[in-house]
């Protein structure tokens, strides 16, 4: 313990310190003073409620008026460290969309028991889970030859870093049943406040942003989504935020600053981000 301004630790009792008595008294005395003490508690700054955005960096002006009406259902299963963080997408998301349409589900391991409903929408014929990997069908083909309307889709779409979303995925069985999608359109992502792996990996709000549009056959839907974004981006780097080119952009420009991995299989999945333009890490 540290010493007591005042009172020697190494003086024994009766000697050149007050006794053992005294020391104790004095402590619980020092402490109940500390304890009296007001607690200055900071204020919090009052949010928005529709876009979940401190009032004074309201983004509500770029949401759409109304909420957009699709028929698609999306369920968003978010890591919860995501709920700390400042800037996410998220909440953006769930602004533009009609009450129902844009579901988070908080958690890293989910099954029937704890998480019926999801359970059920995991088993449902119609929705999709929104994962890239050698199983995963282009989800642009998969409707190429549906009529508009007549099918109903839930899509599941995985909330976190990538590294987090990979663990989610195989280590959730729920999630291996439904259909798994991929995105095939060429996008780089507007998320440029935030790092990305590679150039073609999308935030969250991004791939549902896309997947709306090419199920819902409406290419505005991925219009109006973005806006947002793309002003809470504008507005941070008009701030001081600094631009974050994706690790696979550090890499194939000499930029990367951080020691390199010793693990074998991270290096050579760094090595593939170089050399494979159409690879999202797995």
């Amino acid at each position: 313990m540290d010493n007591v301004p005042g009172v020697c630790s190494s003086d024994p009792p009766g000697e050149n310190g007050p006794d053992s008595g005294s020391t104790d008294d004095g402590l619980v005395d020092a402490f109940g003073d500390l304890a009296a003490l007001p607690v200055e508690v900071g204020e919090r700054r009052p949010t928005c409620l529709r876009c979940r955005r401190p009032q004074k960096v309201c983004l509500c002006p770029f949401l759409p008026p109304q909420p957009l009406e699709v028929s698609t259902c999306l369920y968003v299963v978010q890591h919860p460290a995501e709920e700390s963080r400042v800037l996410r997408t998220v909440p953006l998301l769930a602004a533009c969309l009609p009450l129902g349409k844009c579901n988070v589900i908080v958690g890293r391991r989910f099954n029937e028991e704890k998480h019926p409903e999801l359970a059920a929408v995991c088993r449902d014929s119609g929705t999709l889970i929104l994962y890239p990997g050698p199983k995963s069908q282009n989800l642009e083909d998969l409707v190429q030859y549906q009529e508009v309307g007549t099918v109903k889709h839930n899509v599941i779409i995985i909330d976190g870093t990538w590294s987090q979303a990979k663990n989610m995925f195989l280590k959730n069985s729920l999630f291996h049943l439904p259909k798994q999608v991929q995105l095939n359109r060429t996008l780089s992502s507007q998320y440029v406040i935030r790092t990305q792996p590679s150039n073609i990996c999308l935030s969250t709000l991004e791939c549902a942003a896309v997947a709306l549009s090419i199920l819902e056959r409406n290419d505005e839907i991925q219009e109006v989504l973005l806006r947002p974004l793309k002003a809470l981006c504008s507005f941070q780097l008009q701030h001081g935020a600094q631009i974050h080119h994706s690790k696979e952009h550090l890499l194939r420009n000499g930029m990367y600053d951080k020691p390199m991995p010793k693990n074998k299989r991270k290096i050579k999945r760094m090595e593939k981000l170089i050399t494979d333009h159409n690879i999202c890490p797995r």
